[in-house]
């Protein structure tokens, strides 16, 4: 595994953004363990999500400095794509643009829908989300995007894949790559979390021992794709 990627899931745990437990996820299914984004509230969080954000886009076959816009889906994409974007400048010196939509287009001053650089056609996008469960604000901002104007649109990156099947027998990001020809790219999947977890030390204390892990291997086991 990437030394970026076991670094982020210490991250996820030091912060007690990754949960062990019993939670109910919006399919309504009882889940041992939860990826809290609303964990990262400082200066210091996002800074290093961005950190990751561009290790990941730098360590992806196919992307690397192959796109010109970071995308930012309103609300929780904003800071993502910002702090990413300068990530990518700092550790990489790789100056991208970035953008992100309003909820709500403006009628006054600058107008329009979207902030920062200039959506157009021919310009190759990047989307930054921080999960994907059911695809929802893709379907609703890549056609938003698409209507307004001729664009490129071949990768996503989020923080965790939980690599659920829904009710249809297919994944999110199957759905989303087939649906919008995206692919979709996590920093780390549900199983490099559990492989590099399980039975390890983290500042002193074993956060995912033999009970969360038969939990879920039992969980992976109905509803995942392995």
């Amino acid at each position: 595994m990437d030394k970026f990627k076991e670094d982020f899931i210490l991250f996820l745990a030091r912060t007690q953004a990754l949960k062990f437990g019993e939670f109910t996820t919006k399919s309504g299914r009882q889940s041992p363990y939860f990826i809290n984004a609303g964990s990262f509230r400082s200066g210091e969080h996002i800074e290093t999500l961005g950190n990751f954000y561009a290790d990941c886009i730098m360590n992806s076959e196919g992307v690397k400095d192959d796109f010109d816009i970071l995308f930012g889906p309103a609300y929780k994409g904003v800071p993502l794509c910002i702090s990413t974007a300068c990530a990518l400048y700092r550790k990489y010196n790789l100056n991208k643009e970035y953008c992100f939509n309003r909820k709500e287009i403006k009628d006054h001053g600058e107008g329009g829908m979207f902030i920062g650089a200039s959506v157009s056609d021919g310009r190759k996008l990047i989307l930054i989300e921080d999960v994907v469960t059911a695809g929802t604000a893709v379907r609703e901002i890549v056609p938003l995007i698409r209507e307004y104007a001729n664009v490129i649109i071949k990768d996503m990156f989020i923080l965790v894949d939980r690599l659920e099947i829904g009710y249809n027998g297919k994944t999110a990001p199957q759905e989303i790559k087939e649906e919008f020809g995206i692919k979709v790219r996590p920093i780390v999947t549900v199983r490099e979390i559990i492989d590099f977890l399980y039975n390890r030390y983290v500042d002193g204390k074993v956060i995912l021992g033999d009970e969360e892990k038969d939990s879920m291997e039992r969980y992976l086991e109905i509803y995942c794709l392995e």
